[in-house]
C-alpha cells in the first residue's frame, strides 16, 4: 500500500484525478455527495438579492448528468469492461432507457469503481444521496463492492416536516449508503454513541444520575469494592474502611484527591462519582435525527446550497477513519469534509471541478485554521502558460481563477447580467460609519485596449465604487496606462490608492497585489468560524 501525501486540493475532473494521482489502496475513508438534479442550484455561492440563481455558477454541473455523447461513452466503456457492473448497467438501460438518471449512473459507475480501487482493505465509503437515486445507487454499489460489503443505509433527518404536502408526505431525509472494502474495515465503537441529554433520559437512567455537584453536573455513585474477595494486594484501609478494592491504594488516593471518590459520611464505604456527561451515551442507530441541518443563521454556513453540517462529517470520520488516516472527498464542494478531517487530525484529499469550489475551500481553511491549514493545490494554473491554456479551454474557469488570485467575489456571468463587472471586493475603512465600500474587477483573457479601461471607469462611477481593477493576460498598452493615471486616487486611512489599476496575470503570479486598504478591511467572503479545539479524548486518570 502506498500512502499519498497529506492535504491536497485537486482542481479537475475527479475521474482523471483518481486515475492519474491516487494510488491503489491508499485511502482510509471516502465520503462523496455527488449532485444529481441539474435543475437545482448546485455550486451557487453568491445569489442575487432577488433570490435568482446564478446560471454561470452552476455551469460546471448543468450538463454533467444529461444523456449526451459523454454519458453514452461512459456507459459503453463500463458495459464493455464486463462483469457484475456491466450487467447492472445493462439492466438499468432496460428499465430507464436513455434518460438523465441513466446518464447519472453511467457517469457515477467508473468513479465508484476507481474509489473502490483506492480504498485500503480497512477502508470504508459513504455515499450521500437523496431518495430519488438511492435505490439505483445501492444496486450499483452492490455490483462494485459486493452485497456482503454493504454495511448500512443511514437515514439522516435533514429537516423537520412543518406542513403537509398535496398527495404525498414531505421529503425530509437524505440517505447515506455505507460500504466497506472488507470485513477488516476500521470501526471505532467509541464514536458511535450519542451523549446523554438531561431532558431525554429514560426513567431508569434518570433514577441513577440523581446527584448534582456544585457546577450543576449530574452524577451517580458507583461501588469501588472488588467483586473478587481473594485479592490480598488490593486489600487495605481507606478513609477508615477496610475492603478488597477495585484499585490500588495509590490510584484510589489520586482519584480521591481529584474529587472523584467520596465518603457521604464518616463510616460509610467510599464510592466513585460517575458523571453523566463522561459516559459513552446511547448506541447510535441508523436513523440520525440529532444533527440538525444548517439554518440561515448557522455560524458555519457559507452560502453553499448543498453544504452539510460539519458535525455529520465529523461523526463519519471519527467512526471509520483511524487517527492520521486519509479522507478523500471527490466532490468536495465547499469543503465540509476537508474542514472536519482537518479538525480531527486526519489527512485529506479533496477534488472539485470548479475553481469556485476550490476558492471557497482555501478561504474556509485559512479562516478556520490559520497557519495550521497547510496544503497543496494541484491542477490550478501556476504559470503564465497554464493560465493561457485555461483561458483558451474554459473562459469561465479562467475568470474565476484570476479573481481568486486577488480573493475577489465572482459575479454572475449570465449574458447581459454582469453589466461590465466580473468580480467585487468589499472592504470597510470607516469603522464608525460602518459603510461598505467596493472594488470592481474586470478580467480580460484576450487582447486589451484603452476602451476596456474607459468602460471600467464608467462602471466604477455608476456603481459608486472606490477602485477599479483590470486583470489581463496581455500587457496593457501605453494609452491604457495614461488613462489609468488620469483617474486619480482614492484616499483611505492607510494612504492613497489609484482609482484605476492595471494588473497582469503574470504580475499576480509573481506576487503582485491590488493597492487597497489592508487585508483586515476585506469583507468580501463570509468568514468561516475559527475551528474549535478538538476535545482531549484521553483520560488523565484512568
Amino acid at each position: 500500500m502506498v500512502e499519498p501525501p497529506g492535504n491536497i486540493l485537486y482542481y479537475g475532473d475527479n475521474l482523471d484525478v483518481l486515475r492519474q494521482h491516487i494510488p491503489d489502496e491508499s485511502i482510509d475513508l471516502v465520503y462523496l455527495d455527488p449532485p444529481f438534479n441539474s435543475n437545482a442550484s448546485y455550486n451557487v455561492l453568491f445569489a442575487e438579492q432577488s433570490g435568482e440563481r446564478s446560471s454561470s455558477q452552476i455551469r460546471a454541473f448543468e450538463d454533467t448528468w444529461r444523456w449526451d455523447q459523454a454519458a453514452a461513452a461512459a456507459y459503453e466503456t463500463t458495459v464493455e469492461a464486463g462483469g457484475d457492473v456491466s450487467r447492472t448497467m445493462q439492466a438499468f438501460r432496460t428499465i430507464l432507457s436513455t434518460n438523465n438518471m441513466l446518464a447519472y449512473l453511467a457517469m457515477m459507475a467508473p468513479r465508484l469503481i476507481e474509489l473502490r480501487r483506492v480504498l485500503k482493505q480497512t477502508g470504508s465509503l459513504y455515499l450521500h444521496c437523496d431518495p430519488t437515486a438511492s435505490h439505483y445507487l445501492k444496486l450499483l454499489m452492490d455490483s462494485i463492492f459486493g452485497p456482503e460489503d454493504f454495511r448500512n443505509e443511514i437515514v439522516w433527518l435533514r429537516t423537520l416536516s412543518k406542513s403537509l404536502m398535496t398527495r404525498k408526505l414531505p421529503s425530509n431525509h437524505d440517505v447515506l449508503l455505507a460500504y466497506q472494502k472488507s470485513d477488516r474495515a476500521v470501526w471505532n465503537e467509541d464514536a458511535v454513541f450519542t451523549p446523554y441529554a438531561e431532558d431525554s433520559l429514560d426513567e431508569k437512567t434518570a433514577g441513577k444520575y440523581k446527584h448534582r455537584d456544585a457546577t450543576g453536573r449530574l452524577y451517580r455513585l458507583d461501588s469501588l469494592i472488588n467483586p473478587n474477595p481473594d485479592r490480598p494486594n488490593l486489600t487495605y484501609e481507606f478513609l477508615g474502611i477496610t475492603r478488597v478494592w477495585r484499585w490500588t491504594k495509590e490510584r484510589m488516593q489520586i482519584a480521591y484527591d481529584a474529587g472523584l471518590v467520596i465518603q457521604t459520611k464518616p463510616g460509610n464505604v467510599p464510592q466513585l462519582k460517575r458523571y453523566l456527561d463522561e459516559q459513552r451515551g446511547r448506541p447510535l442507530g441508523d436513523v440520525w435525527s440529532d444533527i440538525p441541518p444548517l439554518n440561515s443563521q448557522a455560524a458555519e454556513r457559507l452560502g453553499y446550497p448543498t453544504q452539510k453540517p460539519q458535525a455529520l462529517l465529523e461523526r463519519i470520520i471519527a467512526a471509520s477513519c483511524p487517527p492520521n488516516g486519509v479522507v478523500l472527498d471527490p466532490f468536495c464542494g465547499c469543503g465540509t469534509t476537508i474542514a472536519a478531517a482537518q479538525r480531527l487530525g486526519r489527512r485529506w484529499i479533496g477534488i472539485d471541478v470548479t475553481v469556485l469550489a476550490t476558492t471557497l475551500i482555501k478561504t474556509r481553511l485559512r479562516d478556520a485554521f490559520g497557519d495550521a491549514a497547510r496544503f497543496d493545490t494541484v491542477g490550478e494554473p501556476i504559470t503564465l502558460g497554464d493560465a493561457t491554456e485555461l483561458a483558451a479551454s474554459d473562459p469561465y474557469q479562467f475568470q474565476w481563477w484570476a479573481l481568486d488570485l486577488v480573493r475577489a467575489r465572482p459575479m454572475d456571468e449570465k449574458k447581459g447580467a454582469d453589466k461590465g463587472i466580473d468580480g467585487r471586493i468589499y472592504f470597510h475603512d470607516e469603522w464608525q460609519s460602518g459603510k461598505t465600500k467596493q472594488i470592481i474587477l474586470s478580467v480580460k483573457a484576450g487582447k486589451v485596449q484603452v476602451q476596456h479601461l474607459r468602460d471600467l471607469r464608467g462602471v466604477i462611477d455608476r456603481e459608486d465604487a472606490q477602485i477599479g481593477v483590470l486583470i489581463s493576460l496581455q500587457t496593457p498598452t501605453k494609452p491604457m496606462r495614461v488613462e489609468a493615471a488620469s483617474a486619480g486616487f482614492y484616499e483611505s486611512p492607510w494612504g492613497k490608492h489609484p482609482r484605476l489599476q492595471l494588473l497582469t496575470v503574470g504580475e499576480l503570479l509573481d506576487g503582485g497585489i491590488i493597492d487597497m486598504p489592508p487585508q483586515q478591511a476585506n469583507v468580501t467572503f463570509k468568514r468561516a468560524p475559527k475551528a474549535r479545539a478538538k476535545p482531549d479524548e484521553s483520560d488523565p486518570l484512568f
